[in-house]
């Protein structure tokens, strides 16, 4: 079974707008945003994929997901206590 991504999400209004989202919340103190593992040598030779990457690829590849309610989640599990 093929993964149905949004199209074009990357390049949306909407996506743009969860960039910007996810990078103030690697800027902040108040998350904790590192890097995590990804088996994919290929676009992450490092083992490493980046926070927003991660996060991007996921609401992608999950079009029904209502994408907001995932950034409250991600704050809620990022957030330092």
């Amino acid at each position: 079974m093929a993964i149905k991504f949004r199209k074009d999400f990357l390049k949306s209004q909407l996506g743009k707008e969860i960039q910007l989202i996810f990078q103030s919340m690697m800027l902040s103190d108040l998350y904790t945003t590192s890097s995590s593992y990804s088996s994919d040598k290929v676009k992450y030779p490092d083992s490493l994929i980046p926070f927003i990457d991660k996060h991007m690829d996921y609401l992608n590849a999950h079009p029904k997901l209502e994408a907001y309610q995932y950034i409250a989640n991600v704050k809620l599990m990022t957030r330092v206590r």
